[in-house]
Order: C-alpha cells, then structure tokens, then sequence
C-alpha cells in the first residue's frame, strides 16, 4: 500500500504541473492553446476546478496556502494577459476562475478528510 506522505509527494508534483500548464496556455502563444466544445469559461472553471482539488489533496495541512496560491494565480494570469498586447485580462475570466479554484479546493480538501478518517 502506498503511504499517504508518497501520495501527498506525488500529488504536490502533479499540482505545480497543471498549474504551469495553465499558465501556460494562458500566457503562452494563441496558436499552442487548446479548444475544446465546452467554451473558455467552461474551461477556466474546469481547469480551476481541477488545480483547486490537487492542491487542496496535495497540502492538506497547508490549505490557507494552497488557497492563496490557487486564488492567487487566477488574479496574477488574468494581470499578467494585461501586460500582452495579445491577451486580455477580465474581471469576470478572474472570477470564473476564483469560483473554481474555491470550489476545488473544498472539494479536494473534503475528499483528502474523508480518505485520511477511512485510513485511521
């Protein structure tokens, strides 16, 4: 059986990846971004939603920083697109993005209690 602290390690790679994905393809050229059928908000809430979960499952202990590091980033991505000529940053992409990260994170953290209480 794999330990919770190797899941955990594994988790917390897994999180920083997906996030520098999006940042990626927030950041990163038009061309290399992908689209699916759902529509951008759908898909900035997704992927927030995703990010919210690992990080909440990754620092279990540490919610108030994976808080502010998922929360953070859908404020500095959607700043950051401001800043090129290319991009453009919204309040409302911002938000979209808040509700999902928040909405992972609860998620990801309830999950990571209910696994860790079956465990003891």
């Amino acid at each position: 059986m794999v330990s919770f602290k190797t899941a955990e390690t594994a988790l917390r790679i897994v999180a920083w990846i997906a996030i520098a994905m999006i940042a990626f393809v927030t950041l990163g050229p038009l061309s290399l971004r992908p689209e699916s059928a759902m529509g951008p908000n759908a898909e900035r809430f997704l992927a927030f939603l995703v990010v919210g979960i690992l990080f909440a499952a990754a620092y279990p202990r540490y919610i108030w920083f994976a808080a502010v590091i998922v929360i953070g980033a859908a404020i500095l991505l959607e700043f950051f697109q401001l800043l090129s000529p290319s991009r453009h940053g919204r309040a409302l992409d911002a938000a979209i993005k808040i509700v999902g990260g928040i909405l992972g994170l609860g998620a990801g953290w309830m999950l990571t209690k209910l696994v860790r209480s079956r465990q003891d």
